[in-house]
């Protein structure tokens, strides 16, 4: 549920614990992180390998002056949305802008574009949105059209998108960015079209919620931190099923109002699936583990519920499972048999205090032979070590058959900490972590 972002062209240490130590979600890349076409495919490889859940690399690549693969770090220039959508208004026009720079991310080793923008351009003046030119239209519908034709071209390849900026952003008269924005008096009915017409098309990837008050919609919090926008509006009103994510919640916005704690324990309440945070560190310390530990902390002690948790996880695993970054538990047929041995990542992870260990057994070992008896089986040892290396468990010790095996560890009495699981299978050996939080 947690993404984040860090400075320089190198990954940081930091992210690499938090990829591998605390399943972080996803991980956000800016203009600054990118020096050419090859650093940056060599960069998200390098995340890909440190992940154990295969995280999201997400990058906001709208076009125009919101591009951060572009002219300078080894790209190409960029039309604006305004210009693909008010100036041309062609669907061959939106739709080659957008193929060619779903091409480089896919290229790049992107797996989201954190795209396109949703607003209307109510204001053609508003200084996040109309000013810099990010909005297709004054028109709902071309919006509506527009933004349908750009995340069909990514979709092709694979590439989650994210509408921005729910309820809408471009009446504002103020940047999130930089403090408070109210809507209030300046926000219309017509600037969920866009939202309703491609969730009505079934739109399910993520909507980014914007930090954005209306007391229209919610006289206490900004739609980012209100449960009555996010989940009420968005999810109940509108029927969307997908994934929800906020805007980066270190902008001012959010910051100069609600403490680090508060903020995150509404955002969660609200119904976001994915907290989005652009720094790695807090305090000089993992900003990614003190978001854990305030979650972990609020389920213990009521405030936040373990049943919203798990709904955003099993969201989350979807998704990735849709397209393609994990293998379901589901993806093997039954009457399917793997081609090698391979212990899976447990799931969920961290858990509390149940997971479940997924392995596989090839088709192409031979069995047993004893007495002049040949078997089907071989022997396979499945174990649970703790940190110091110590056996705590065996989960599975017999005969196996080829095929795709499930195991549940109960770690009731077990206490918090990182453990070591190990398959072992004739020569065939292989660990993995997962981490046991109460």
């Amino acid at each position: 549920m947690v993404w984040t972002g860090f400075s320089g062209t190198k990954l940081h240490d930091t992210i690499k614990a938090d990829l591998q130590l605390r399943n972080l979600g996803g991980v956000i890349l800016f203009a600054s992180n990118i020096s050419n076409p090859t650093q940056v495919k060599l960069l998200n490889d390098t995340i890909k390998m440190f992940g154990n859940t295969p995280p999201f690399i997400a990058v906001d690549q709208e076009g125009g002056r919101v591009a951060r693969l572009n002219k300078t770090n080894g790209f190409d220039t960029t039309h604006s949305a305004y210009t693909l959508g008010t100036v041309f208004n062609l669907e061959d026009s939106t739709r080659k802008a957008a193929g060619i720079m779903a091409d480089w991310l896919y290229e790049s080793g992107f797996n989201v574009n954190l795209a396109p923008v949703a607003d209307v351009n109510v204001d053609s003046l508003s200084p996040a949105i109309g000013k810099l030119k990010r909005s297709y239209s004054r028109i709902p519908d071309s919006v509506f059209v527009h933004t349908n034709w750009f995340i069909d071209e990514f979709h092709k390849k694979k590439i989650v998108t994210s509408l921005k900026h729910f309820p809408g952003h471009g009446s504002a008269l103020q940047d999130s960015h930089f403090g408070f924005t109210d809507i209030t008096t300046t926000w219309a009915d017509s600037e969920l079209v866009p939202y309703q017409s491609l969730i009505a098309n079934g739109y399910k990837d993520f909507v980014m919620m914007g930090h954005l008050y209306n007391a229209n919609l919610d006289s206490v919090y900004p739609a980012s931190l209100s449960k009555k926008v996010t989940t009420d509006l968005l999810k109940t009103q509108l029927g969307y099923e997908g994934l929800v994510i906020t805007d980066a919640m270190g902008m001012q916005a959010i910051t100069q109002n609600y403490s680090f704690e508060d903020a995150i324990v509404h955002a969660v309440n609200a119904g976001n699936d994915v907290l989005l945070y652009t720094a790695v560190l807090r305090n000089n310390s993992s900003l990614v583990r003190q978001v854990i530990n305030i979650i972990e902390q609020k389920v213990i002690h009521g405030n936040i519920s373990q049943s919203r948790i798990e709904e955003s996880y099993n969201k989350i695993i979807k998704l990735k499972s849709d397209y393609g970054l994990i293998t379901s538990v589901n993806d093997l047929a039954d009457n399917s048999l793997p081609g090698g041995f391979e212990l899976y990542q447990n799931y969920p992870n961290p858990f509390n205090p149940v997971t479940t260990i997924k392995y596989s057994i090839p088709s192409n070992v031979k069995g047993q032979t004893s007495n002049n008896q040949t078997t089907l089986g071989i022997d396979v040892k499945l174990s649970v070590f703790d940190i110091l290396g110590r056996e705590v468990v065996t989960l599975v010790n017999e005969q196996k058959e080829p095929g795709v095996y499930e195991v549940t560890f109960n770690a009731a009495k077990f206490a918090s900490g990182i453990y070591i699981y190990t398959l072992r299978s004739g020569g065939f050996i292989q660990s993995r972590k997962m981490i046991l939080l109460r």
